[in-house]
C-alpha cells in the first residue's frame, strides 16, 4: 500500500509519501512526483510516514532528481526515516539530495 498527497506551500510542491514503495507502486510515485517538474519546481518529499522502500524506490527518486533538476528545479527530502537514510548513505544515493528533519526546513531551503 502506498498513498501519496501533494500541497502547495507558497512555490513550493510538498510531495507527502505513506507506505511501501516497491517495484509495484514505485512508477505511480514516479508519474505523481515527476507531475511537480517544470521549469525552476521546488519539490519537497516528505518521506517520514515510507515503512520500505526498495530499489525500485530508490531508482524513482534519482530519476525525479534527474528530471525535475534537468528543468531548473530542486528536490530535497524531508524526515528521511533512519533506515532509509542509512540505506541511501550506503549506496552514494544522498550525495543526490539535501535531507532535512522536518517538511518546514525544507520548504524553507527552497524558498
Amino acid at each position: 500500500f502506498m498513498d501519496i498527497q501533494i500541497r502547495s506551500e507558497g512555490t513550493v510542491k510538498v510531495v507527502t509519501i505513506t507506505g511501501t514503495i516497491d517495484g509495484a507502486t514505485a512508477p505511480v510515485a514516479q508519474t505523481q512526483i515527476n507531475a511537480q517538474g517544470g521549469p525552476g519546481a521546488k519539490v519537497v518529499l516528505d518521506m517520514g510516514d515510507v515503512d520500505f522502500m526498495s530499489s525500485a524506490g530508490l531508482r524513482m527518486l534519482l530519476a525525479a532528481y534527474r528530471i525535475i533538476g534537468g528543468q531548473g528545479g530542486k528536490v530535497v527530502l524531508a524526515r528521511l526515516p533512519e533506515e532509509l537514510h542509512d540505506t541511501m548513505e550506503l549506496t552514494g544515493f544522498l550525495n543526490f539530495f539535501q535531507t532535512f528533519d522536518s517538511v518546514a526546513a525544507g520548504i524553507a531551503e527552497l524558498c
